[in-house]
């Protein structure tokens, strides 16, 4: 009895006190039976997953976590097969309640795709800790493995959300879905795919993808003609700031131009900056953990304890770009975030090829964290844009 305990406590139980909050942080709560069916078509999907994977996995040689001797084997059956149709199973599990006539409201988007991805995860974490009760390891897995299914199907869920009025995805729900696909590759490879130290390398991500997602939340909550508690909490975290955070609208604003040109110049400049900007940050870090007397050289993806070069490094690195988006901001004194935005996306880009030709084993890492430095970097831009 206390060995199913150990494994279907930490599985079920977090899941379910999620899909409560989901549940009830709305004043006009959904049909309670429609999202437990949608959580429960997303329990089943995980199910079915799971039994194609095992099996595709066997036809094609490899282990039944879809691991190989080869990485290149496992990373294309990660990416061009598990994570595609897991992913397509979470959208499976709630599209009954996209159609029907209860998804009246932008925030249902969120809720519904939510529902389903914890019924997903859920299931994941049962058959990951099945067989491995008490491990550390698992029950990190497991920790980690919950918000990131929400915020991968709050990717395309916040896009069904929009288009909830004529029920038609469209094409940017396809974008959207290809865009958590690709995260979520991302993530089920520095999980499972690599040494447990890794795991520390999710916790920025997962910090970047709760953050969109509550300027989703709140983008949503806009377009609905109701306020929910989930609403009133966006808007009493809002008040923390001296003007409140940027809307989603205003972002999209400050990042189009319409009728004049991009200017070429600062974004050339603007590369170079947040090249350089990197190249600083680095040293910084470098310099810092020599006065420490870091030992560089001990890191370890396998022992957790070792991680701490590498956060050094990393921070130094994420930190540049923020700085840089200011600088460019404030010397080109441009009104929108369009220039910088495109400049650190160039510098990105070129740093992602030439860590490619170098240190290929490090690329997934750097991919995961490209996002959270060209958002950074627009942050930064938005501070030093000029007043309007």
């Amino acid at each position: 009895m206390l060995t199913w305990i150990s494994w279907l406590g930490p599985s079920f139980v977090p899941a379910l006190l999620l899909l409560a909050l989901v549940y009830v942080s709305d004043r006009r709560r959904e049909p309670l039976p429609i999202v437990l069916l949608v959580f429960a078509l997303g329990g089943m999907g995980k199910v079915v997953t799971h039994y194609a994977e095992t099996r595709a996995a066997g036809w094609i040689g490899l282990e039944a976590t879809g691991q190989s001797a080869s990485p290149a084997g496992s990373m294309l059956f990660l990416f061009g097969f598990a994570a595609p149709m897991r992913e397509a199973s979470k959208v499976a599990a709630m599209w009954p309640a996209f159609r029907s006539k209860h998804f009246d409201e932008p925030v249902d988007g969120l809720v519904y795709a939510s529902a389903s991805a914890l019924g997903f995860a859920c299931i994941e974490n049962a058959f990951a800790l099945h067989g491995h009760e008490g491990s550390w390891l698992g029950l990190a897995r497991a920790a980690v493995a919950l918000p990131a299914h929400v915020f991968f199907a709050c990717t395309w869920g916040y896009v069904l959300g929009r288009v909830r009025s004529d029920k038609r995805a469209g094409p940017l729900f396809t974008l959207s879905w290809v865009v958590a696909t690709g995260i979520h590759g991302l993530y089920a490879h520095l999980v499972y795919g690599r040494g447990s130290g890794a795991l520390l390398g999710t916790l920025p991500l997962l910090a970047a993808m709760a953050v969109a997602a509550f300027f989703a939340a709140r983008d949503l909550k806009s377009r609905g003609d109701r306020h929910s508690r989930v609403s009133e909490l966006l808007e009493r975290l809002s008040t923390l700031y001296v003007s409140g955070p940027p809307s989603l609208q205003t972002v999209r604003e400050a990042l189009r131009r319409e009728g004049q040109p991009i200017t070429l110049r600062w974004v050339g400049f603007g590369t170079l900056v947040t090249v350089g900007a990197m190249v600083v940050g680095l040293a910084l870090s470098v310099a810092c953990g020599h006065w420490a007397h870091v030992d560089f050289a001990s890191v370890d993806e396998h022992d957790v304890g070792t991680i701490a070069p590498v956060v050094l490094l990393g921070s130094g690195l994420l930190a540049a770009f923020p700085v840089s988006g200011f600088l460019i901001a404030r010397a080109s004194n441009l009104p929108t975030l369009l220039e910088s935005a495109l400049a650190s996306g160039l510098a990105i880009v070129l740093i992602l090829v030439l860590m490619g030709l170098a240190a290929p084993a490090a690329l997934v890492f750097a991919l995961a964290f490209s996002p959270i430095a060209w958002s950074l970097a627009c942050a930064g831009a938005w501070m030093g844009r000029p007043a309007s």
